[in-house]
């Protein structure tokens, strides 16, 4: 199941599947998804920025012609350098329903990585102990386990091999602080871009090649399986990997 909604002319956001800024790629009466760019923040935070929750709230208000503010709710968020879907309630009930399934780890991600080096071995599963640094914003992985540190997996699959870097498929089985960012480092496959976890160089945008790919989950109301599908970025860095 899936919408592509017809483009309502309002700027802020797009409809389609062009893997630019602010697309929409799902909606209906009780979800959107969007097709987040990098640089962007989900939700608003001290640097005063206009969150991509705000964008959409006005989106709606302008494309339904609502008379005061249209609700949104965050269901999820991602980090600021990545890119791709993030998936927003339009009523306080499909809110509350979807938080459940993230709590219940009942919604499936899927996040496409470009990654520096070789990955010798095609697909597996990495578990890792993982500490946060609250004044740096930065985590720290260890293969085995320590006070304090808690314990995160996830799932890969190389896609495919490239001259100087490797396309991954990852699926986050637990969800900790920068998790797919410093458990890749901590193999040695530093994400393209990502210089705080130990990329050779940036991306000149400021992106880091992680793109949240595909979220899969029952609809909180129609009770049917839905999924969404973001596009990869048109920027430099993806250049040759786009669908």
């Amino acid at each position: 199941m899936s919408q592509n909604p017809t483009n309502p002319g309002y700027p802020g956001l797009k409809s389609g599947d062009t893997g630019d800024a602010w697309v929409a790629l799902y909606e209906d009466n009780h979800l959107i998804a969007v097709n987040k760019q990098s640089g962007e923040i989900v939700q608003g935070d001290k640097t005063g920025d206009i969150p991509l929750s705000e964008k959409v709230a006005e989106y709606l208000r302008v494309k339904y012609e609502k008379p005061g503010d249209a609700f949104i709710g965050v269901v999820h968020r991602i980090d600021r350098p990545v890119s791709g879907v993030v998936l927003m309630a339009r009523t306080s009930k499909a809110l509350s329903r979807m938080n459940e399934q993230f709590r219940e780890r009942l919604i499936k991600k899927t996040y496409w990585a470009l990654v520096e080096g070789a990955v010798e071995v095609a697909n597996g599963t990495l578990v890792h102990y993982l500490t946060k640094n609250e004044a740096k914003n930065t985590s720290r992985a260890l293969k085995e386990p320590r006070e304090g540190y808690l314990r995160c997996e996830l799932r890969y699959s190389v896609i495919k091999v490239l001259d100087r870097y490797t396309l991954l498929e990852v699926e986050p089985l637990t969800g900790r602080h920068h998790q797919i960012r410093v458990q890749l480092s901590a193999m040695g496959w530093a994400i393209k871009g990502d210089v705080k976890y130990g990329a050779r160089r940036g991306n000149p945008d400021r992106s880091i090649c992680l793109h949240a790919r595909m979220l899969r989950f029952e609809h909180p109301v129609k009770k049917e399986q839905v999924e969404v599908i973001a596009p990869l970025p048109g920027t430099e860095a993806w250049i040759g990997l786009r669908d």
